[in-house]
């Protein structure tokens, strides 16, 4: 038998990027009344808003990092004399030039100080605002705005990917759909089931059709199309959108950088991109009636480690496109990088709730009351002023 003991020894090998890998990647989708789309992208893996929207201008932040966020002298675009750009997200430039592109940096969920990557999920897809019994939270805030809403097709909502969203998990209705995975084993992976189902008959049997089953797919089928998975996703995200879906939510994994983060963010943040860049060529004209929303669990340390990265944080970026968008420029306040503006001495400090803008962001598509808002989409949240993040 494979012991609790065995599997929890085997899952601490994977690390905390396991809750950014991209096989907890999923997509929902829901359909509602009216012509305004949102979209919402989980970044899972807590990107680093420091390095994405950087500070450049804010003098404290060359002596914090070394190698990272370094501004315009290293490659960043500067946007308004005093946040740049990273490259990996030079491709948006036109975006916010043309002021469909917008950040809001210092949010973040009221997650506080334990920084577990799973926790913070939960918290951001639950969007509760409390860190009690978060096995409870079972449903999400994007299922609990269909139900406040009127006019809903008949099928509400569907997941698209390998697990379901908590984001969209709960009373109103959901189906499923799963698009080309990878479903190949290595001879190691296979030897290893073989021998932990050796002497259960059922599942030895079981596990030994399914290799067989695999082994038969056919190249296309069994492997798919590696480093493809968000624009096939988004490619199908805007054609649902395209239709009837009014609500799209799907998941970017592999934003966990504690290391060698200049070697890997600059992938990232391209694959969210051209995920952007993909939905706006699809969604064609439907584009100036959509509001992308790229939101993470929590930010990152504002210090760079001694591995050439960055730790689990608190205060992050929260990105928002499309053609619905007020943009072209920083939404909200900015708390400063001095030793005494930071949360707990090492993170960027958080201003604002960043279930605020989403619920913003439904009272402008969608018509939904503050009082609905804050009383059961966003259990207990104040949503402060209006940022008038669309238009």
């Amino acid at each position: 038998m494979l012991s609790r003991r065995l599997f929890l020894k085997s899952t601490a090998l994977i690390g905390c990027s396991a809750a950014a890998h991209p096989l907890l990647s999923s997509a929902t989708f829901a359909a509602a009344p009216g012509d305004n789309r949102l979209v919402v992208i989980i970044l899972r893996g807590a990107m680093d808003g420091l390095d994405a929207f950087q500070p450049y201008g804010d003098p404290a932040l060359r002596g914090l990092r070394q190698t990272l966020s370094l501004g315009p002298d290293h490659g960043a675009t500067d946007l308004d004399g005093f946040f740049a750009l990273h490259p990996g997200l030079s491709d948006l430039l036109p975006l916010w030039q043309a002021g469909q592109l917008a950040f809001a940096p210092a949010v973040s969920t009221p997650y506080r100080d334990k920084r577990s990557h799973f926790d913070g999920q939960t918290m951001l897809e639950a969007g509760t605002g409390t860190d009690l019994d978060l096995d409870a939270q079972q449903d999400g805030w994007l299922n609990r705005l269909l139900q406040a809403m009127p006019g809903q097709a008949s099928e509400t909502a569907y997941s698209v990917g390998v697990s379901q969203m908590r984001i969209l998990q709960g009373q109103a209705p959901a189906k499923s759909w799963t698009p080309k995975a990878q479903m190949d084993l290595s001879p190691q992976a296979e030897q290893l089931l073989t021998r932990i189902y050796h002497d259960d008959p059922l599942f030895r049997d079981a596990s030994a059709q399914a290799m067989e089953i695999v082994a038969s797919l056919s190249p296309d089928l069994a492997t798919g199309k590696p480093g493809q998975d968000h624009l096939e996703i988004a490619r199908f995200a805007a054609d649902r959108l395209n239709g009837q879906t009014r609500i799209a939510s799907f998941s970017i994994g592999g934003w966990d950088t504690h290391a060698g983060q200049a070697g890997s963010l600059p992938r990232m943040l391209g694959r969210l991109a051209d995920t952007i860049l993909t939905l706006k060529a699809d969604l064609g004209a439907n584009w100036d009636r959509t509001t992308v929303m790229a939101m993470t669990e929590f930010g990152r340390t504002v210090r760079e480690n001694g591995s050439a990265g960055t730790d689990h944080g608190t205060g992050g970026t929260l990105l928002v496109a499309g053609g619905a968008v007020r943009g072209g420029r920083m939404m909200g306040d900015w708390p400063g990088l001095a030793e005494g503006d930071l949360y707990d001495g090492r993170d960027l400090m958080p201003l604002r709730d960043i279930r605020a803008y989403a619920a913003w962001a439904m009272h402008a598509k969608f018509g939904i009351d503050r009082a609905t808002l804050e009383g059961s989409v966003f259990p207990g949240l104040d949503m402060g002023s209006d940022p008038r993040m669309t238009a």
